[in-house]
């Protein structure tokens, strides 16, 4: 189903509700918009395979204009609000595209990009103009609201976050399909978490990442009800759970950490929620064991990427006889591989690769895609990922491989400390990272948000490297720890590590 055919039936249901402003979009209403966009589209000579990207805040149009550009059969990248001018350019000249969508309170940057985007025909804003673009509204007003005649299936070209570089551009090939062929994700998410067109999805982060954007718009597929947050708060997330009576929504581990801080977070009530999912960054044994406690056995895991070559997935029975696993492969086969590309035998750490998966490239830049692939051609992907699995198939993650620290020849994953670390009461945030050190080589790093500022110092720091040597092995964790306000992270909760560990590293490594 697609919304077109919701809307047929349930015209009056509510598909967006943002949490902020109480502001409502109809299933008609997203038909309806998404039809008139897809008409400017065609009647801008866009055609299936061609590209727009859109720029926009947790806007209640943005599903709207991501459906518009599905239906059209194009390809479409959502793009981060707070990128900077140079990020922001790089992104939309490199995705090719040929329409460019934003919004006035982004207007500054949005405007900055001209010049050095010569290939956007179409410019378009939201809420308001600015020099170069024309009016969202007044462009869409005219069309019609009714489907385009060459309705075809598009697809998302997101890009990596650039947390090592400039980001990378994932396009997937083209289907084509009509609107109403389910995709894999639209399956997988059927056979796992069960929604109906009853459901209440709650979204709490930042729509032009892929998982919310990809799960918002499959659960739409079946007429639910889509909660979006305009910026993630704890004791806001369970107030809307109580109040839409959500059933189904999507976290990352930090989101819960936090709401697991909360002095009273037993007054609320989260009985309706049926499904909690997690995935993006591990998630520490004693946070999930508490969120299980607290929500019960609804708590699922998934182990993807936005290239889309695998996935892995541990129900709660699953996870809790095999405790900080992300799952075990549902999509693409796990080989887990040393650096010449020899697959390593159960409990042995490597790169983690799939096989079999649905294939990827990064746009326009062949050199990255090959260094996705495996050393022996055999047409096997990672995502860059250091982990191993069980002898019963089930997978562990250990780290990326890029931040990997090498103490006198020993290999730590420092995703290790960083767990330990993330559930002491007062750390509000931790990164851990390798340093240089004259005679080991690196030496392990913490940098910590402290839970109440006035704390931070020597003896803080000396009671979390102890308390981190009480739970692990001493060459993991800790030689130092620097204290900072806040730690720089991306709105979905993915940590940007490089950005602190380049701080301790000479410019010339």
């Amino acid at each position: 189903m697609y919304p077109g055919a919701i809307a047929a039936v349930t015209p009056d249901k509510p598909a967006v509700i943002m949490a902020g402003s109480g502001q409502v979009v109809t299933y008609r209403e997203l038909d309806e918009e998404s039809n008139r966009l897809a008409h400017l589209f065609r009647a801008s000579g866009l055609v299936p395979g061609d590209h727009i990207a859109f720029m926009l805040e947790n806007h209640p149009l943005f599903l709207a204009i991501a459906w518009a550009a599905h239906r059209s059969g194009l390809y479409y990248t959502a793009i981060s609000p707070r990128l900077q001018t140079d990020e922001l350019a790089y992104i939309v000249d490199n995705c090719e595209a040929r329409v460019f969508i934003s919004s006035a309170p982004l207007a500054e940057v949005a405007g900055s990009i001209t010049a050095a985007t010569p290939r956007v025909e179409l410019r378009l804003m939201l809420n308001g103009t600015a020099d170069g673009f024309a009016s969202y509204e007044e462009a869409v007003a005219g069309q019609p609201a009714t489907p385009i005649e060459d309705e075809c299936q598009g697809a998302d070209m997101l890009y990596s976050s650039g947390t090592t570089g400039r980001p990378k551009g994932v396009k997937p090939r083209l289907s084509k399909a009509g609107m109403t062929e389910p995709g894999a994700l639209f399956n997988l998410v059927s056979f796992l978490f069960a929604p109906s067109p009853d459901s209440v999805y709650l979204s709490p982060a930042p729509l032009y990442h892929a998982a919310p954007l990809r799960y918002c718009m499959t659960f739409q597929r079946l007429g639910a009800t889509i909660v979006v947050m305009e910026k993630f708060e704890p004791a806001r997330y369970l107030e809307l759970v109580q109040k839409y009576q959500v059933t189904h929504s999507q976290l990352v581990p930090t989101m819960f950490i936090k709401m697991l801080k909360l002095a009273d977070r037993e007054s609320y009530d989260v009985s309706s929620l049926q499904c909690a999912i997690h995935a993006a960054a591990p998630c520490p044994i004693p946070v999930k064991e508490q969120m299980i406690e607290w929500w019960g056995p609804i708590v699922h895991e998934y182990y993807a990427g936005t290239e889309g070559n695998g996935f892995l997935y541990a129900g709660p029975q699953d996870w809790l006889a095999h405790k900080g696993t992300v799952g075990r492969s549902l999509l693409g086969t796990v080989h887990i591989c040393d650096e010449d590309g020899n697959d390593l035998p159960a409990g042995a750490h490597g790169t983690i690769y799939f096989a079999d998966g649905p294939s990827f490239e990064y746009h326009g830049d062949p050199t990255k895609t090959r260094s996705a692939q495996d050393p022996q051609g055999r047409g096997w992907t990672t995502l860059g990922d250091i982990g191993y699995v069980d002898e019963d198939g089930f997978l562990y993650l250990t780290d990326r491989r890029s931040y990997m620290i090498i103490s006198g020849g020993v290999n730590i994953y420092p995703q290790e400390a960083e767990n330990v670390l993330s559930v002491h009461p007062k750390v509000a945030d931790v990164a851990v990272f390798g340093v240089p050190d004259e005679e080991m080589g690196e030496q392990v790093k913490a940098v910590v948000q402290p839970s109440t500022p006035e704390e931070a110092g020597p003896e803080l720091e000396a009671e979390l490297i102890e308390y981190c040597r009480t739970h692990l092995a001493h060459y993991k964790c800790p030689k130092s720890v620097d204290f900072r306000d806040e730690l720089p992270r991306h709105p979905t909760g993915k940590l940007y590590k490089r950005l602190l560990r380049d701080e301790y590293w000479p410019t010339t490594t």
